[in-house]
């Protein structure tokens, strides 16, 4: 029974993390069909979780929806000021609102059923 117990308490990962996302710095190369020219990365750094950098400031947010859909938020950011804080709001919005995702060897693509989408290449 105690074995029992200690396998359901272990989760599996069933995020896009698990699902070719993970061990890779995911770069954003475009944002809603628009080459994206700043830089900003994401990465899977642990079960359930998100963090990166964007175009200013670091981040972090919870994500657990499990695979093909993609769930994070609440974004939590340094709150450095710099030029590029127009083009890091454009990227944390659209990462707040995205809600499918799918991997394809070195690209994956964060979307919306209404066509919103972010298009990241994998940089390491």
């Amino acid at each position: 029974m105690l074995a029992l117990l200690a396998i359901g308490g272990c989760a599996k990962d069933e995020t896009v993390a698990a699902y070719g996302g993970a061990d890779k710095v995911w770069r954003v190369v475009e944002i809603d069909g628009v080459p994206f020219g700043e830089n900003a990365t994401l990465t899977f750094p642990a079960s359930g979780q998100i963090a990166g950098d964007g175009p200013c400031n670091g981040y972090s947010a919870e994500m657990t929806a499990p695979y093909p859909w993609f769930d994070a938020g609440p974004i939590l950011a340094t709150k450095k000021l710099c030029p590029d804080a127009a083009s890091e709001t454009l990227y944390f919005e659209a990462l707040e609102n995205v809600s499918l995702s799918e991997v394809l060897r070195d690209t994956m693509i964060l979307s919306t059923p209404e066509g919103r989408s972010i298009i990241f290449k994998a940089g390491g």
